[in-house]
């Protein structure tokens, strides 16, 4: 499975269907179901702009600071444009979104650029546990 890692707040306003787009300074052949990817960063800048500006998405932004560093959706990836009319796109390059859909938290070390991974069962349940230990 592809995946892309996307710092939040932007990464679960994607898998929320409000951002349409991601800004990137590079272009992308790939096109088909990508797996959005939260890094471990936080955007403050974007996410104090984003809440002037769109005051209705706070709530989101706020629980977003709580979701970093795995998997929490898939996208369709349709397009890599270099113009678009969505308010979003402010960049060279945009990978045009679809079809968002928000799935289960899996933890992942992200990596740069499009990557490769899978999901591992295993992995998912040792970490609910190593979680649960600590209660």
């Amino acid at each position: 499975m592809k995946a892309i890692s996307i710092q939040q707040p932007w990464a679960s306003l994607i898998v929320e269907g409000i951002k349409d787009i991601e800004n990137r300074n590079w272009f992308t052949y790939y096109r088909g179901r990508i797996y959005i990817h939260t890094g471990k960063r936080f955007d403050i800048q974007g996410a104090n702009l984003v809440s002037r500006l769109h005051p209705e998405y706070e709530s989101l932004i706020e629980e977003s600071k709580k979701v970093r560093g795995g998997v929490i959706g898939h996208v369709n990836l349709i397009n890599c444009v270099s113009n678009h009319y969505s308010s979003w796109f402010h960049g060279r390059y945009g990978f045009v979104l679809a079809s968002p859909q928000k799935i289960e938290f899996y933890p992942l070390k992200g990596r740069l650029s499009i990557f490769d991974f899978e999901f591992n069962e295993n992995k998912k349940n040792q970490r609910k546990e190593r979680q649960l230990s600590l209660f």
